[in-house]
């Protein structure tokens, strides 16, 4: 039989940010390399399963303004994580979801839902709204070559593929699966409320200042991205003064820096610092940070 020709999604307008992630580079931090990976990760599951691909295949995770992006052979796709309206054109192709024309060849098509698009069809995700960072899903995956095990983009260290520019081509792997359907598909909400758990440097902070967490309110800080969730609001006093070697940091650690104002460290976090954690996010709330935006508002609860 011959050879599948290689199929691709080519990048017509990448927005504000998109990047290839897959589940990331686990089991390698003590050689100093971060995980990163899908920020939403349930959503990255969730697109992939409903597409028909293993849940490791790799999505294009698009922030906020939205992208569009062009088929170049019949595939099947579907967007989840933060909604967004999705649509089929100007190009020649169309879509099996329902969803009314424009007369003009663009035409709206479900979120959430495994649809097929015909060869030359042009997908457009629009700006995200209630959330942050939508999850786009091609049958076969994205397949670009892997660095160290994962073909996720890691914006701290540089490893994987650069984040997505316009003319970027992306082949596609081979289908394993046909598309699932699925009952209801719920949007990711933003995390207004995190839970803490205390530790390892609590003790390194006023004990008013620690319980002092529990209810406080924060708005997240426009210098937040993959990196980490930057918060602005009460300052945490430090208690104890001197500096504190580098040690290991996991995802989902709440670092402290001089300035007193958390930094929750997401996917893209180094594998070390030197700032005092005062506590870890519960991880069933990570996937809501992927969501939050620049000036919502964050509770934080002490678990």
């Amino acid at each position: 039989m011959p050879a599948e020709q290689t199929r691709f999604l080519d990048v017509v307008d990448p927005g504000a940010l998109a990047t290839v992630q897959d589940l990331g580079r686990v089991g390698l931090a003590h050689l100093g390399v971060p995980r990163s990976g899908a920020l939403d990760e349930p959503a990255h599951r969730l697109a992939n399963r409903l597409v028909g691909n293993p849940e490791d295949r790799a999505t294009v995770e698009v922030t906020l303004s939205g992208a569009t992006f062009r088929l170049d052979r019949a595939a099947t796709v579907a967007v989840t994580g933060a909604w967004c309206p999705v649509h089929t054109g100007p190009g020649p192709g169309s879509g099996s979801g329902t969803g009314s024309g424009t007369g003009s060849g663009r035409r709206a098509l479900p979120w959430g839902t495994a649809v097929t698009l015909t060869a030359g069809a042009v997908l457009e995700l629009g700006p995200a709204e209630g959330g942050l960072r939508c999850h786009l899903a091609v049958a076969g995956g994205v397949a670009v070559p892997p660095v160290l095990g994962s073909r996720s983009t890691d914006l701290l260290s540089g490893l994987g593929p650069a984040p997505l520019r316009a003319g970027d081509r992306l082949p596609l792997g081979s289908v394993q699966g046909a598309p699932r359907s699925v009952e209801a598909t719920a949007a990711t909400r933003p995390a207004h409320e995190l839970r803490i758990l205390l530790g390892p440097r609590a003790d390194w902070f006023d004990p008013l200042a620690v319980a002092g967490l529990h209810g406080s309110s924060y708005a997240v800080s426009s210098d937040s991205n993959r990196v980490g969730l930057r918060l602005e609001g009460p300052a945490l006093r430090r208690r104890v003064r001197r500096e504190l070697p580098s040690e290991g940091i996991v995802l989902g650690a709440v670092q402290v820096p001089p300035n007193g104002q958390p930094v929750v460290l997401l996917a893209d976090h180094p594998t070390t610092g030197g700032y005092p954690v005062v506590g870890v996010v519960a991880s069933a709330d990570l996937p809501g940070c992927a969501q939050l935006r620049p000036g919502d508002r964050v509770t934080l609860l002490l678990a």
